[in-house]
């Protein structure tokens, strides 16, 4: 079976398809001649993932699957959420995005948070989402240079270090990007 992952990051695509067995195939766009920027412009982080894979699906006729993720944030009402990516702009900088956040919360004790990212298969006319969670905490400061994004400012709860201090195969295991994709993994070794 070849399945569409509504993505270019290799990294993400390689890790993905090491994890499946040999009978799934992943494609990137760049593999399908998909070089458009697909729009996220829903107002949740499964909002987003559903766009993406239905644009893949309805544009190109592939089953495909597609994600996103967003830092929620309790202090902030849930903020950064679905514009996590580019919080504090545009230019989406993680740098920016973090100081903003630390700035946020500046003096404020409920530090709460957790990573959400939800998958969407759309697999044979059928739609699935899966989604994963990540509770723990933001750190008062950046530590840490493994991971991207929030990382350095995001722990998990039961750990003394942040995302980013992390090795990457213990990330995987307690994040929320692992636990959704785990989730799709073993719908697709179940289903098939």
């Amino acid at each position: 079976m070849k399945l569409v992952f509504a993505s270019n990051n290799k990294n993400k695509i390689a890790e993905i398809q090491s994890m499946l067995p040999e009978s799934i195939k992943i494609l990137s766009l760049e593999d399908i001649n998909c070089l458009e920027d697909i729009p996220e412009t829903a107002d949740t982080i499964e909002g987003n993932a559903i766009l993406k894979a239905d644009y893949v699906t309805q544009k190109y006729g592939y089953n495909c699957f597609a994600d996103d993720t967003g830092l929620e944030v309790n202090a902030l009402n849930g903020e950064p959420g679905v514009y996590s990516a580019r919080y504090a702009g545009e230019q989406k900088n993680a740098d920016d995005n973090m100081n903003k956040l630390l700035k946020a919360l500046e003096n404020n004790k409920n530090r709460s948070a957790q990573f959400k990212t939800v998958i969407t298969l759309n697999l044979e006319g059928k739609q699935y989402l899966f989604t994963g969670i990540a509770k723990g905490e933001i750190t008062e400061r950046k530590t840490g240079t493994n991971g991207f994004g929030y990382d350095p400012v995001f722990k998990p709860e039961n750990f003394d270090k942040t995302f980013a201090e992390l090795p990457l195969e213990v990330k995987n295991t307690i994040g929320h990007r692992g636990k959704a994709v785990q989730q799709l993994i073993d719908f697709l070794t179940t289903t098939k």
